[in-house]
């Protein structure tokens, strides 16, 4: 088993670069390849927890968007597609299978009777509420090499290296 001293895949291309291209800094080419490489690894150990309880991740950010917005767990297509950084177009979708399978239900807004409000059912609530258990025990579990002062320290960087790309936005 391979310790975190270890060289590891990253190291063996940065190697190679070094050797063909000695004049260049490739710190950052190091750490992105290792983000990459983990984000990958990450993203497929998450997905398993939605595929489990048949949904994708795209459908879980919808349901567990509506279900933070608190009672009555309702919002507008277009909010939820600002809040998930998604087209309209990718929200109808995901909108529309969820629907099917009776986890949301779309209402006439009697605010403006040219939208409509995305709810969440009470099979929805449910499903997203027992998913959520889930999958923070499982992201839990895929920290769980880390220290909490690691854990901390990562997440203090990420935060700082994420407001670059978006700055702070209003809660």
């Amino acid at each position: 088993m391979a310790t975190p001293g270890d060289p590891d895949d990253v190291d063996r291309i940065i190697a190679q670069w070094r050797r063909e291209r000695p004049e260049l800094d490739l710190d950052a080419m190091a750490t992105f390849g290792r983000l990459g490489r983990l984000f990958a690894h990450l993203g497929r150990a998450v997905d398993e927890t939605f595929t489990r309880f048949g949904l994708q991740r795209g459908e879980y950010d919808v349901l567990a968007a509506l279900r933070r917005s608190g009672a009555p767990h309702v919002l507008t297509p277009s909010a939820l597609s600002d809040v998930l950084m998604l087209s309209r177009a990718g929200m109808t979708n995901r909108l529309d299978r969820l629907e099917t399978a009776g986890l949301v239900e779309r209402r006439a807004n009697r605010e403006d009777r040219r939208s409509m409000l995305i709810a969440l059912t009470d099979r929805g609530v449910a499903l997203v509420d027992e998913v959520t258990t889930v999958h923070v025990a499982n992201e839990s579990a895929l920290l769980a090499d880390l220290t909490p002062d690691e854990r901390h320290h990562l997440d203090a960087v990420a935060r700082k290296l994420l407001t670059r790309f978006e700055g702070t936005r209003p809660r």
